[in-house]
């Protein structure tokens, strides 16, 4: 624990200062943090760069969960990935089966939170498509809020999207945002952490301060799903294209052969 402590803090200093010196982040509500015990801060997910720039404006120690192939990859590049990972404070999780996946995660949180620290969570459970906030999935968040009586802090990160977009290599150097909304207290709901109809009213409750934090559209659907659809439409527009082409081919051989 010592050593993994250690690297934390010298990531903060080199990862965190690098980021704030080169980017400036703004940031509103940092009272709303405790200084001290267990709180959950639920975020919008727009940008990979979200747990970097959050912890990086924090005086304490937030703890992210991040996919178990970052930290079991062969190889150099594999090992000193690992090594960032753990030293901005990501936790490692298997997600290979759903059920398995989102039980160690929830295990994980409630661990973090009982040694009286930071836990973060992305309720939206992926990155938004399109800059969109989407609905969030009640197992994580409302379950683990539950089991431990955690006050949850919501927060919206702002413009994080912007810096670098898909398919853009340097990231743009601008002023991202984070906007901290005051803890919400569910100790009302204690015990109820199986109640499905629970869960889901946590959720909402979380979800729709993050949207007046973030200012974003609401989509009453999962970013997962969104994702499927973007996924299946761009399919049949490249097929469609290939049919056209392939249309276009055949009328010129058929020209060329009159």
């Amino acid at each position: 624990m010592g050593g993994t402590r250690l690297l934390y803090g010298a990531m903060k200093v080199t990862v965190g200062g690098s980021l704030k010196l080169a980017f400036r982040p703004w940031v509103e509500g940092l009272e709303y943090i405790p200084a001290e015990g267990p709180a959950i801060l639920a975020s919008n997910h727009l940008s990979f760069s979200d747990s970097f720039f959050l912890p990086a404006v924090l005086d304490r120690k937030v703890t992210f969960i991040a996919k178990a192939e970052y930290f079991n990859t062969p190889g150099v590049k594999g090992r000193l990935t690992a090594a960032f990972f753990k030293g901005v404070g990501q936790l490692p999780v298997d997600r290979s089966g759903a059920r398995g996946a989102g039980e160690a995660a929830i295990k994980s949180g409630i661990g973090v939170l009982e040694r009286g620290e930071l836990f973060g969570i992305y309720p939206e459970g992926t990155r938004s498509p399109d800059g969109r906030l989407y609905r969030g999935k009640p197992g994580g968040l409302a379950r683990v809020a539950l089991a431990t009586g955690a006050p949850v802090v919501p927060v919206a990160m702002i413009d994080t999207e912007k810096i670098q977009p898909p398919g853009q290599v340097m990231p743009k150097l601008m002023r991202p945002g984070i906007r901290i909304g005051k803890p919400l207290d569910f100790s009302r709901y204690q015990g109820m952490e199986h109640d499905r109809f629970v869960l889901r009213a946590v959720t909402d409750e979380v979800m729709y301060e993050i949207m007046k934090l973030s200012g974003q559209e609401y989509v009453d659907m999962y970013a997962t799903a969104m994702k499927r659809q973007l996924a299946e439409a761009a399919k049949a527009e490249k097929a469609a294209k290939g049919e056209k082409a392939a249309k276009g081919d055949k009328a010129e051989k058929d020209r060329a052969g009159t």
